[in-house]
């Protein structure tokens, strides 16, 4: 995409695998703030490539080594990178004209902000979920381009910052809205559960190399302190029940309908259950048979650890 003057200096960076569906509304939902857009493609055999090139789109084809972190970061590498700022988007991701506009504007002014905490929302359903306790989550999304790259993780990863930084929190939102059915969504969501899984076990047994610290801002110190404090050191036959309970009764989840029962249902009490079994099995399998942790998983999931 050729840089424009009228536009901030921003490089938006988005990873793709058959996102047809997707990738015209996220590129066109940035369009009013980035100079360029890459497209970092696992070798999509739908339209993908295509549509994004027609919008202008500079594409990069690299294969999905299994890792969004190790994807993102050689994206970082090996894009022609020339602005100031880099963005970090997901296909199914779009972000809304307030929060465009809002993005345009900091990004012109001259100041000494080094990231931007933008709020992520999710449309499950095609309803936005805007209580329970997940809306909004704030996420580090912008940075300066050369100061920034993504923590080495299965899951959950963020953006780790290179030397001193000064951030803001912008107002406006930007939405999770996958259009797939909900068939894909769960199957997209078994995966993430062994990955969770490893997570958690590499917490008790440390086979991964992981050792890294994150920015935090007050939300995710927050959320972070609750995970790993409280959350994780309940009976694991009893937290995920306690979690859908507090996200649907106490944080109002209700208040979303039909679409927020099935949400909070399944990613507040299916998913975190799901997670603890695929622990417990792990651990059961190995103490039957005499191995390691690490060669269960290579074994029954085929993780190359």
């Amino acid at each position: 995409m050729n840089i424009k003057q009228d536009k901030p200096s921003l490089s938006v960076l988005i990873l793709t695998f058959n996102e047809e569906r997707h990738i015209e509304r996220c590129i066109k939902s940035v369009d009013l703030i980035a100079k360029n857009i890459f497209i970092i493609d696992s070798f999509s055999t739908d339209k993908t490539v295509e549509i994004a090139k027609k919008l202008g789109a500079e594409v990069l084809q690299n294969q999905w080594p299994n890792n969004h972190s190790v994807q993102f970061n050689w994206a970082l590498e090996n894009c022609n990178i020339k602005t100031k700022y880099v963005m970090r988007l997901d296909a199914d991701e779009v972000i809304s004209s307030k929060l465009a506009n809002e993005i345009k504007e900091e990004l012109l002014q001259v100041n000494d902000i080094r990231g931007y905490i933008l709020n992520r929302g999710h449309i499950f359903l095609g309803k936005k979920m805007l209580h329970g306790g997940t809306y909004p989550t704030q996420l580090l999304r912008i940075w300066e381009h050369g100061r920034g790259y993504c923590e080495n993780k299965l899951m959950d990863e963020h953006i780790v910052f290179n030397g001193d930084y000064k951030t803001k929190i912008l107002k406006g939102s930007f939405w999770d809205h996958n259009l797939n059915n909900i068939t894909w969504w769960i199957e997209k969501h078994n995966g993430y559960a062994i990955k969770e899984a490893i997570e958690q076990l590499n917490k008790k047994y440390n086979f991964l190399n992981e050792n890294q610290e994150t920015l935090d801002n007050e939300e995710f110190s927050i959320k972070k302190f609750l995970k790993h404090q409280f959350y994780e050191k309940l009976p694991k036959s009893l937290r995920s029940f306690l979690y859908f309970h507090y996200r649907y009764i106490f944080r109002l989840g209700f208040l979303d309908g039909y679409q927020g029962l099935v949400w909070n249902f399944l990613q507040g009490f299916w998913y975190r259950f799901l997670v603890d079994v695929k622990v417990y099995e792990i651990e059961k399998k190995a103490k039957e048979l005499n191995i390691s942790i690490k060669e269960i998983i290579k074994e029954e999931y085929g993780f190359k650890l």
